[in-house]
C-alpha cells in the first residue's frame, strides 16, 4: 500500500513539472558583445518556436515570451549570430562575437595626404630650398651661397615651418588610417556628437600609436570608447 502511494505522488510530482515546463513564462536577458563587454542596443531577439521577436532596449536587456526548450536567434549587424536555448526560467546572458576584428584593404585613389606633401618638398627644393631650410656642415662646405639663402631667404623659413607641419600631418595620417569614423561605429555605439567628442577626446598619441596594428588600435578604440562612455554616465 504505501509503495503504491509512493508512486501516485511520484507520478502527481512528475506531471505537475512537466506542465510547468510547458507553460509560457516571460524570460528576460541581456546582450552582451564578448570580449568588450559591451551592452548591445538594438539587437533582435526572435524565439523560433513562435516566431515573436523583440529588440533589446539602450542597455541590452530584453523580455520575450517562451517555453523551456524554445530556441531563441539573437541578431546583431556586425556581429555573429547566436542561437541560445531556453533551458530554465532564470535569466538569460547572450555573448555575440564581433563578425571580423580585421579591417578592409582601402584602395587610394589620386594623390595622398603624404604624397602631396612630398610634391611641396620638392617644389621647395627645386626653388634651391634644401634640407627643409636647415643648413648642415657639409652644405655649407659644399653649397656655401645655398647655405646663405637658406639662413635669409624668405623660401627657407616657410621651408622650415612647413617642414614640421608635414611632418606632424603624416604622423596623424598614419593615425587616421584605423583611427576614424567608419572603424570606430563599427566597434563601438558611438554616433553623432558623442563620437566626434570621443574622437577628440580619446585620439592616441602618435609615440604610442606608431608600433600599433589594426588589432591594436581595436583594442584600444573598444577599452577608451568603455571609458568614455562610462565617464560620460557618471557626469550625468
Amino acid at each position: 500500500m504505501k509503495n503504491f502511494k509512493f508512486i501516485i505522488i511520484l507520478i502527481l510530482l512528475t506531471t505537475i513539472g512537466l506542465l510547468a515546463k510547458a507553460q509560457d513564462f516571460i524570460v528576460k536577458g541581456v546582450v552582451i558583445e564578448k570580449g568588450s563587454n559591451i551592452r548591445i542596443a538594438l539587437s533582435e531577439i526572435t524565439n523560433l518556436r513562435t516566431g515573436i521577436g523583440v529588440g533589446s532596449n539602450d542597455i541590452g536587456m530584453f523580455q520575450l515570451k517562451a517555453k523551456v526548450g524554445d530556441t531563441l536567434l539573437v541578431i546583431k549587424r556586425n556581429l555573429i549570430d547566436q542561437r541560445v536555448v531556453v533551458k530554465s526560467q532564470q535569466d538569460i546572458i547572450v555573448y555575440l562575437v564581433r563578425a571580423s576584428t580585421t579591417l578592409d584593404d582601402v584602395t587610394v585613389y589620386g594623390n595622398t595626404k603624404q604624397q602631396d606633401l612630398a610634391e611641396i618638398k620638392r617644389e621647395y627644393k627645386n626653388k634651391g630650398v634644401y634640407n627643409g631650410g636647415k643648413t648642415t656642415l657639409l652644405s655649407a662646405i659644399f653649397s656655401p651661397l645655398n647655405a646663405l639663402y637658406n639662413l635669409f631667404g624668405s623660401d627657407p623659413k616657410n621651408a622650415r615651418r612647413f617642414g614640421r607641419y608635414a611632418d606632424n600631418e603624416i604622423k596623424q595620417s598614419q593615425i587616421d588610417v584605423y583611427f576614424n569614423q567608419s572603424i570606430i561605429k563599427n566597434n563601438t555605439e558611438l554616433r553623432g556628437d558623442t563620437l566626434e567628442k570621443y574622437m577628440l577626446n580619446c585620439r592616441p598619441e602618435f609615440d604610442k600609436a606608431q608600433y600599433w596594428n589594426s588589432y591594436d588600435y581595436i583594442k584600444y578604440i573598444k577599452e577608451s570608447s568603455k571609458k568614455f562612455t562610462d565617464t560620460l554616465g557618471k557626469g550625468k
